[in-house]
């Protein structure tokens, strides 16, 4: 009688918990956040309650702790106050009427002005980019600032590494930010953070996740930016990590997988913004402020000089800045738009902005890599192609074994964006990221011809190709699709 009543006791005793899980996930799950995500999670928890609920606690949270975020704010109002450059925004060419009103928008968004006076150039050539930043880095006299998602020294970016030490020994100060899981995850991780040691370079891990040092937020919350400020006079960003091609995988190297880049090198007022970017998350990681210092900038402006403004976004912010700023263009575009994205998996406000934009007589252009390199990310993107194919957009597939890994678009002949921030909500929610907004014809006419070239070196999807697909390719498809929403 007494086993039968604990038995009883402890049946009764789980439903009640399972219950009380599910109605706390119905109140707690949707609270601020979108519905899609919000469905997704209790879908988690209600079909794998015990599981579901343990992965909910773990990263169901994609704020950063309340410390860093109240550094993001202290960091805001210091970035705000440095107006260099804003003078020299070029008014003599009439601006697109919208334009003011999206640079107001990343400015209350992000707190970087926009400023005139730059020049940029494009770079996609892998070896070539990384050469090119290791040559500006020996002409470094004061400081050099490397942050990237990914740094290891391999035997592609020895020279870069080399040019790192030889200006410690010429009494330059290095400082050297990476993302600790990311980082770690390479083969050469422990080599990497030898070497900038016996060099003497000062480097911190981003958003390390050591439990043991009372480092901990949300594991997969990373720092996706990639940038490097030299003496405050250039600067180099865009979609390039400092790794071989091939990422140093195994499985990439047996599939002959290689990774296509695009970055920008950039002079003038802008280069302050981007070492304010590497200022913050420095002071994110170390509680050290860095004094920021600018070159002296020249009275003439050259005719070919560009207005640019750098859009900084992730979860140390209460908006999603990057979506805020595509968003924004899409809806502004007037006749063409061309979007370049390694990992395109839009949300539903993203993908409305992108069909709406063809159903307005807007040609609208999607580059992405024929195969992928993350199967759940590649399969989720697949899950798109259907309806944006039938709304008109026209898809290019850049040909295998290339991963074209190079994130951009362009509005019209106004308006290129070029940074290190997918169309995904991994980026849009996770990932602390970059971008870069360029007004000015001459950058809009070089992106056009990087576009060409991706459009030589691609085939055209067609929606008769796409519907003859398999079924378990579309239920692979659409099953990861569902994942890509637990943010």
């Amino acid at each position: 009688m007494e086993t039968g009543f604990w038995v009883s006791f402890s049946i009764v005793l789980a439903l009640l918990i399972d219950f009380v899980i599910r109605v706390l996930a119905i109140i707690f799950v949707p609270r601020n956040r979108k519905p899609t995500s919000a469905t997704a999670w209790l879908l988690a928890i209600f079909l794998i309650p015990y599981i579901g609920i343990l992965f909910f606690l773990l990263i169901g949270s994609y704020k950063l702790p309340k410390s860093r975020r109240q550094k993001q704010d202290e960091i805001n109002r210091f970035i705000i106050d440095s107006t260099e450059g804003i003078e020299r925004v070029r008014r003599d060419h009439p601006w697109p009427p919208w334009l003011e009103g999206v640079v107001e928008l990343n400015r209350n968004l992000g707190a970087m002005p926009l400023v005139g006076g730059n020049r940029a150039t494009l770079n996609g050539d892998y070896q070539g980019s990384l050469d090119a930043m290791a040559e500006e880095i020996g002409k470094a006299k004061r400081y050099v600032h490397v942050e990237f998602y990914i740094l290891t020294l391999d035997k592609t970016t020895a020279p870069f590494f080399d040019a790192l030490e030889a200006a410690v020994q010429r009494g330059v100060t290095v400082r050297v930010l990476l993302d600790h899981i990311a980082s770690l995850r390479t083969p050469d991780y422990k080599r990497t953070l030898k070497r900038l040691t016996a060099m003497g370079a000062r480097w911190q891990l981003m958003l390390p996740v050591q439990p043991l040092k009372r480092k901990y937020q949300r594991p997969d919350l990373r720092n996706h930016r990639k940038l490097l400020v030299v003496d405050g006079r250039v600067a180099f960003m865009g979609s390039q990590n400092v790794i071989d091609r091939s990422y140093n995988k195994k499985s990439n190297i047996r599939r002959g997988l290689k990774w296509k880049e695009l970055i920008v090198r950039l002079e003038g007022p802008i280069v302050a913004g981007l070492n304010a970017i590497f200022i913050t998350d420095w002071y994110s990681e170390t509680d050290e402020l860095l004094r920021r210092e600018t070159e002296p900038i020249t009275d003439e402006i050259d005719a070919n000089e560009l207005d640019a403004q750098v859009v900084p976004s992730g979860p140390g912010f209460a908006g999603e800045n990057n979506l805020r700023l595509f968003l924004a263009l899409l809806y502004y575009a007037q006749e063409r738009i061309v979007i370049t994205s390694p990992y395109f998996v839009p949300d539903e406000s993203m993908l409305m902005a992108i069909t709406s934009a063809v159903q307005r007589g807007i040609r609208v252009d999607l580059f992405v890599s024929e195969i992928g390199d993350q199967a759940l990310v590649y399969h989720a993107q697949r899950s798109y192609y259907e309806a944006l194919l039938r709304a008109g957009v026209r898809i290019w597939m850049y040909k295998a074994p290339y991963i074209l890994h190079a994130k951009h678009f362009t509005i019209d002949d106004d308006v290129a964006v070029i940074g290190s921030s997918n169309m995904d909500m991994r980026s849009f929610q996770l990932n602390m990221e970059v971008s870069l907004m360029v007004r000015g014809r001459s950058f809009v006419d070089e992106m056009r011809k990087v576009e060409d070239g991706y459009r030589q070196d691609s085939r055209e999807l067609t929606l008769d190709e796409w519907m003859k697909q398999p079924l378990r390719s579309t239920v692979l498809d659409n099953l990861a699709r569902l994942t890509s929403a637990l943010q």
